[in-house]
């Protein structure tokens, strides 16, 4: 059992470190939004995927090696989660305190990171908004400046005119 804990310690700490590597690229990603930089926000959605990519291989390790101790304590590994365990190992102080401190570590990881991400999509969401109103108020503006020498604007030749084709 003292192995299969020391497992979810690994893989926890594992998936906190890409997590706070996710964290610090999603800083960068406001700092890009930021600043309209479209190449940067490019190289850090690939770095973003690559991330994802590890933390999924990792979150199935993690979700096996739980399994693993609900089978020796004879629980469901659908209803189990890790702060479960933690509560269950009280009694074994040094497991205890490394699964909580694992634990406790990925979760603030985590909450920091869904900050940073909710934070970006409402930059994201201002910053199409505006270029959505800026769009419309250029297709609205006046196609022509055409003031005379009394500074009032002039109509040309081809005013309101209409065509009638009975003429």
């Amino acid at each position: 059992m003292a192995s299969l804990i020391d497992s979810l310690i690994n893989i926890m700490n594992d998936e906190n470190r890409q997590y706070t590597e996710l964290l610090d690229l999603s800083n960068n990603k406001t700092t890009a939004i930021v600043k309209g930089d479209v190449g940067q926000l490019q190289e850090i959605f690939g770095k973003e995927q690559k991330l994802i990519d590890i933390l999924n291989r990792l979150e199935m390790e993690r979700q096996s090696c739980v399994a693993d101790i609900c089978k020796v304590l004879h629980l469901s590994a659908a209803e189990v989660k890790v702060s479960q365990i933690v509560r269950l190992l009280e009694k074994k102080q040094a497991e205890h305190d490394a699964l909580e401190q694992s634990y406790l570590s990925l979760k603030k990881t985590v909450n920091q990171l869904t900050q940073v991400n909710d934070n970006n999509r409402l930059l994201l969401k201002d910053m199409i908004d505006f270029e959505i109103n800026l769009a419309k108020n250029a297709s609205m503006a006046p196609q022509t400046a055409n003031y005379g020498k009394g500074a009032y604007e002039e109509t040309g030749g081809m005013g309101s005119t209409s065509f009638d084709a009975r003429q």
